[in-house]
């Protein structure tokens, strides 16, 4: 139906917000059924880098599934960076550093951890509270690769303040040893 509907688009005029609505939800159903390499072939014949653009951040405002999350803040990141503002660039960067972290913890705990997809500091920190100690260095390493040379709002020593924190805290015992009087 989405073909055909293309094809109908090169012959009759279709107003631009129901290209775009058109695309956006041929986009999404590819990316739900997994099918990265028709969703990435579906954006390139896009001709209007603006509807283009329109579609892929319509796309990911839907919060699909982690992988097509993932594609799409890849893929915006790689294609408009210039066109994006600032703070919505640190917004696309940090769902696909957050998502990059998600996709290194075990399948079955993902969905845990999904919603904050978008704010990686945090799922560390969680990750932390939850005492996933060999989650969190695999999430630590994985996000110093990430962060060299980016500027996202979070950097390296945030990652460092937040490990010395917990780790002081893990230290901190709450009741004082008596002496034993004789």
């Amino acid at each position: 139906d989405y073909e055909l509907c293309e094809e109908w688009e090169h012959l009759y005029p279709v107003p631009r917000e129901d290209l775009i609505n058109l695309h956006r939800e041929h986009l999404l159903h590819l990316l739900e059924m997994g099918d990265m390499d028709k969703a990435l072939q579906l954006l390139q014949r896009i001709e209007d880098p603006g509807v283009c653009l329109a579609i892929s951040e319509q796309s990911l405002d839907q919060h699909p599934n982690l992988a097509a999350s993932h594609f799409l803040a890849d893929y915006l990141t790689a294609h408009f960076y210039a066109s994006l503002t600032t703070a919505r660039r640190n917004e696309i960067q940090a769902l696909y550093i957050g998502s990059k972290v998600l996709l290194t913890l075990p399948e079955v705990s993902r969905a845990n951890y999904f919603h904050l997809s978008s704010r990686p500091l945090l799922m560390l920190e969680q990750l932390l509270m939850n005492m996933k100690v060999d989650w969190v260095a695999v999430a630590v390493q994985t996000l110093h690769q990430l962060l060299a040379g980016q500027e996202i709002g979070i950097t390296v020593e945030d990652i460092d303040s937040l490990l010395s924190k917990y780790a002081e805290k893990a230290l901190n015992f709450p009741f004082t040893l008596k002496e034993k009087r004789s």
